[in-house]
């Protein structure tokens, strides 16, 4: 009997306890950690005209014919708890196609190797390749990344922050239409790596931009094509036309060795300078009669009735290859040279991902680039993916101690852009070899 007493006493006072608790619990707020980081700001450079662009963050761009952009910016990226920090971007677009240094600024946080399980199992389960561990010394506040919406492995890698995880840092990423546009960030210092053409590539070397190329995105097929209207149905057909295609791009480059390889003289058509944005509008509207262009806009051009008179295969096939590399800052890679290698292997495992999981690889770059799984996947298929230890190739970059075939197709194609006026002068053949540079290559294939 005294013991159920005693029970029936303490019942009540457990029970006032144990609410007691549970009310300061969850009155009680969890501690938050958001560490700040602020990307340096991008060098002023005077210009004579001016594009302005309405950002989250605030920033004002200059172009010249010379590509100098001044450039202000603050960001503020939140990591490692935030993980991804949009910010949008709007820019006033011209008719005749304005340069604007960045069409879209995020910033990305770092990522532990468990904070995202895609891209830690892209990583380290579906790579074909075993890559060597680089252990970076020195790291930058953040990397600036310059990037283009063409299906390749940089989206790949961008959707499965494997850059994030690699490199420990925060990613700013910054969207670019064209290579001329990352030449003119490069010679601002608002990026520290980007991707350009072969041709913007051919000419930023010839002009002593402060980068080297260092590595292949993809190597280009029918991903660029020359689309007409359903009248023209032959080269001799273009006499007398408009054609649209982004000046100083690949798509230039190819364009005119069509018009040179079909006897079609400069005062024989008209070729006029869009970037692919201003150029679908200006096909929208009839003022141009054909484009030379690349994905997604190309696929764009085809279903509002443009049909393909020829490709970049088609003209590589003549003895003129284009192809997108990658670009880094000498100031940048000086410093920081393992996580250049360290990026460059997150491409190549992106690449290994492809092969071993196409329809993953067509997801992410749909997602990207806001198109269908299949549209993907057929855009992917118009271009040649390669491994780093692949780019190594004498046909391609070669290493430090035998360079391979890359210094001379930049050299050939100066020496063309020279010829048609789009450049003034071109260096010799060692300054294309030197500009070139395996060395992160080997690094990141362990070579």
């Amino acid at each position: 009997m005294l013991q159920r007493y005693v029970h029936a006493l303490l019942i009540p006072v457990i029970l006032v306890t144990l609410l007691t608790l549970a009310g300061c619990s969850a009155s009680s707020p969890a501690p938050t950690v958001a560490p700040t980081v602020a990307p340096t700001e991008a060098p002023t450079a005077t210009t004579a005209a001016t594009t302005s662009s309405t950002q989250t963050v605030t920033s004002t761009a200059a172009t010249t014919s010379t590509q100098i952009v001044t450039s202000t910016e603050a960001v503020t990226a939140t990591v490692p708890t935030t993980p991804t920090q949009a910010v949008t971007s709007t820019a006033p677009v011209t008719a005749t196609g304005a340069v604007t240094p960045a069409t879209g600024v995020t910033t990305t946080g770092a990522v532990t190797p468990t904070g995202t399980v895609s891209a830690t199992k892209a990583a380290t389960t579906t790579s074909a390749t075993a890559y060597p561990p680089i252990t970076s010394g020195q790291k930058p506040a953040l990397v600036r990344i310059g990037y283009q919406a063409i299906p390749n492995a940089e989206l790949v890698a961008k959707q499965l922050k494997l850059h994030e995880q690699a490199l420990g840092v925060p990613i700013e990423w910054r969207q670019f239409e064209s290579g001329r546009d990352v030449n003119t960030a490069i010679a601002a210092g608002s990026i520290d790596i980007g991707l350009v053409g072969s041709s913007p590539a051919s000419s930023g070397i010839a002009r002593g931009l402060p980068y080297d190329v260092i590595a292949f995105y993809d190597v280009i097929g029918d991903s660029e094509a020359l689309a007409v209207r359903s009248t023209i149905h032959s080269f001799a057909d273009l006499k007398g036309k408009k054609i649209g295609t982004p000046f100083g791009s690949t798509t230039h480059y190819s364009l005119l060795q069509v018009l040179k390889i079909n006897n079609i003289g400069p005062n024989d058509a008209t070729v006029l300078d869009f970037n692919p944005s201003d150029l679908l509008a200006a096909w929208t509207r009839g003022d141009i009669d054909a484009a030379y262009v690349w994905q997604p806009t190309l696929q764009k051009l085809y279903d509002s009735g443009g049909k393909k008179l020829i490709a970049s295969d088609e003209v590589a096939a003549k003895g003129f290859p284009t192809f997108d590399v990658a670009v880094a800052t000498h100031d940048f890679s000086s410093k920081y040279p393992e996580i250049v290698a360290l990026y460059l292997q997150d491409l190549s495992k992106a690449v290994d991902l492809y092969r071993a999981d196409p329809k993953q690889a067509a997801d992410l770059i749909a997602k990207e680039l806001s198109i269908t799984p299949e549209e993907a996947a057929a855009q992917a298929k118009g271009l040649i993916w390669l491994t780093a230890a692949e780019q190594l190739d004498p046909k391609y970059f070669g290493t430090k101690d035998k360079p391979g075939a890359l210094g001379q197709a930049f050299k050939t194609t100066a020496d063309f852009l020279v010829e048609q006026k789009v450049i003034d002068s071109a260096p010799d053949l060692a300054t294309f070899q030197k500009g070139a540079n395996p060395t992160f290559l080997q690094l990141a294939a362990g070579k």
